[in-house]
């Protein structure tokens, strides 16, 4: 896939998810698990390829905007707030969740710019766009579920589908 598609998929992929921790919602298994996995799943398979034809700093780039952007999720789960909401687990995003999706966006733009100013941009760098958005939102739900877990909430049972 090009690296147009990548964006654009990250991107409807980010405005879903914001767009659902603005105006809050329930926390089923399923949430927490499907949209992460399906984005690393695609990611590792782009990123497969690209690996083979990058050089060691444009892998060290990577480390560091993959340790960037898990940080910015972590702290993103820390931010949401949770409830109980008809017996079930309810979250919903603080102004400091939108801040640090805005961080998050900012990174992976920023580290686009600077590796080609570092000289270290390649393949890699626009093949990673999914994987990175997957693992960011993997690190906010698993501290959501931790919270979650912590605080005795139990996650919302998904509605058997037809």
């Amino acid at each position: 896939m090009s690296t147009l598609v990548f964006i654009l998929i990250g991107a409807l992929v980010v405005l879903r998810v914001l767009g659902k921790q603005l105006v809050g919602s329930v926390v089923t298994a399923r949430s927490l698990v499907l949209m992460p996995a399906i984005l690393i799943v695609l990611g590792l398979g782009s990123a497969a390829s690209a690996i083979g034809l990058a050089r060691p700093g444009e892998i060290l780039f990577f480390l560091f905007d993959a340790v960037l952007v898990v940080g910015l999720g972590l702290a993103r789960g820390a931010s949401t707030r949770l409830s109980l909401r008809d017996g079930a687990l309810f979250q919903k995003g603080t102004a400091l969740t939108l801040v640090l999706w805005l961080a998050t966006i900012g990174v992976r733009v920023g580290a686009a710019f600077l590796g080609q100013s570092l000289g270290v941009e390649g393949t890699l760098t626009s093949a990673t766009i999914l994987l990175l958005f997957g693992a960011t939102i993997a690190a906010q739900n698993a501290v959501i579920y931790l919270r979650a877990q912590q605080q005795r909430l139990p996650l919302a049972v998904a509605a058997p589908r037809r």
